[in-house]
């Protein structure tokens, strides 16, 4: 841990609030939470939480910036965010061994983790020339008519242990070029992770002349984390976590009439044909599966699979399976890390049994693996008879569920029979079969994909999902508008004042 701030040229602090004024708030009032290594079980650190005394401080300093921020044309903020993705280039490998080392993901996932931090930065600072308007044609002469977009205010943003520093960047960068300030809550399990992130940004915005853009702030979700909720200075909660969570997050902050940004749950599937390349199909199962060790909300957790090829893509994926090395997430020759705790390794036990339970059958795995660490578990795939009540919630860990299906139609109503709708995918060779799961009547989740898995999305187009997904959308395309308020205008350049629709009022 020393050598890696070191190399992150940043000094330990116990304080988890920050603003980037004055550098982190100490708070003598607040609790300590201690940040474990999910490999070991051990201990890493200790950080002190913000009480709610230190909320305020912090919210009242990100609204304050937010005055003067709004008011820097778009294209010098996003110079700011050009600066924070160079000085993200300059510590990829130290931070992206961070987020392995407390979050457990494997070494390549962790740095590519922080890569995409990168590519969001360089995205958002091409939106910051792009935050267009449209101008529309008046039905009354000599009038225009044109959309203008504006800064919304403070963003709060709470992020899932699963990617400590992505869903930060995706949120943060966007809001910082629309205008927006960000209170940043992360989640209790990698608050080392924040804290060295929130160094960072505090660097770029001390070499601009900055504070209270990017802020932290570090607490449970009782405490500081329903303050945030409830804040009317807040008018856009952006939350990634679990669907039962996000209800209660939804329902908050649309009672003070707020916004959310919500990504919540994933049942993601793929469809293999029997016209698809199993290899590729393999390939990308594996991926998707495993990957994270499950704790992806793209995890690849059903696999719908055509009759005729099922005994043999099963086959497949047994052997596959046996080739994955499980272990020390930072050793480069690891596939697959830990659970993220101990409850989630129950979680997963549970639902193994359950799925036994409703006449499933162990394909592969199925075990805890206790002699490797407290929260290792064997990748697992079981065949089910049917889509029971088990395969249709989500597990938050590598288990993959083989269903089978005669033809495509049947597929997709397979596919589409769950709560979640994410992220899906067809593996298939027939145009006809592909563009039916794009089609309206296809694939019902906000990414659905062709010979790719569920797992890996691109910053460059928005990530989201439908149902209990939540329907949000972060990221690329035309994400940055939820960070801004539109404005209709009209100009009058006449001396008359007609009005619309050739209403009639007054006159003779």
């Amino acid at each position: 841990m020393k050598a890696l701030l070191e190399k992150l040229n940043i000094q330990p602090v116990n304080a988890g609030a920050s603003t980037g004024a004055d550098g982190w708030i100490m708070d003598a009032g607040g609790k300590e939470l201690t940040s474990y290594n999910p490999t070991t079980g051990e201990a890493i650190a200790k950080v002190v939480q913000a009480s709610p005394q230190t909320y305020e401080k912090v919210a009242s300093s990100a609204q304050e910036a937010f005055l003067k921020w709004r008011q820097v044309p778009a294209p010098k903020r996003g110079e700011v965010v050009r600066d924070l993705g160079n000085a993200l280039r300059e510590v990829k490998e130290p931070l992206g061994d961070l987020v392995s080392l407390e979050m457990g993901k494997i070494r390549a996932e962790g740095h590519g983790e922080v890569q995409e931090m990168i590519d969001i930065c360089d995205f958002a600072v091409g939106q910051s020339r792009m935050l267009y308007g449209l101008s529309m044609h008046s039905e009354r002469p000599s009038h225009r008519m044109y959309e203008q977009w504006h800064p919304l205010g403070v963003v709060g943003l709470v992020t899932a242990f699963n990617f400590p520093v992505a869903v930060w960047s995706w949120n943060s960068a966007l809001a910082a070029v629309c205008g927006d300030t960000v209170i940043w809550k992360p989640s209790s399990y990698v608050p080392l992770t924040a804290i060295a992130l929130t160094h960072i940004a505090n660097r770029v915005m001390a070499d601009h002349g900055l504070s209270g853009v990017f802020n932290l702030i570090v607490g449970s979700g009782r405490d500081v984390g329903e303050m945030l909720l409830n804040d009317k200075r807040i008018p856009l909660v952006s939350f990634t976590g679990s669907t039962k969570i996000g209800e209660h997050v939804s329902e908050t902050v649309a009672r003070r009439f707020g916004r959310t940004i919500l990504e919540l749950g994933g049942n993601n599937a793929i469809i293999v044909s029997k016209k698809a390349d199993l290899d590729m199909a393999t390939r990308a199962i594996l991926f998707g599966a495993v990957g994270t060790a499950g704790q992806r909300c793209t995890s690849t957790r059903r696999i719908i699979m055509e009759k005729p090829i099922a005994n043999d893509l099963t086959t497949r994926l047994a052997n596959a399976y046996k080739q994955v090395r499980i272990g020390d997430p930072l050793d480069e020759q690891t596939l697959m890390g830990p659970l993220v705790d101990n409850s989630a390794v129950e979680e997963m036990m549970e639902a193994v049994n359950q799925a036994l339970a409703e006449g499933g059958e162990i394909v592969a795995g199925g075990k805890m693996l206790s002699e490797k660490g407290p929260n290792f578990v064997e990748p697992t795939i079981i065949k089910m008879p049917a889509q029971t009540g088990i395969v249709k919630k989500e597990t938050f860990a590598p288990i993959l569920y083989l269903l089978e299906y005669d033809d495509v139609e049947e597929a997709i109503r397979i596919h589409n029979d769950v709560p979640q709708g994410l992220s899906s995918a067809i593996f298939t060779d027939s145009v006809r079969e592909a563009e039916t799961f794009l089609s309206a009547g296809g694939s019902d989740c906000g990414i659905a994909n062709v010979n790719i898995g569920t797992s890996g999305a691109e910053i460059g187009g928005a990530f989201g999902g439908e149902k209990e997904t939540g329907g949000g959308r972060e990221s690329g395309s035309d994400a940055w508008k939820v960070y801004m308020r539109r404005q209709t205008n009209t100009i009058n350049w006449s001396k008359e004042l007609p009005l619309a629709q050739g209403i009639k009022f007054g006159e003779e």
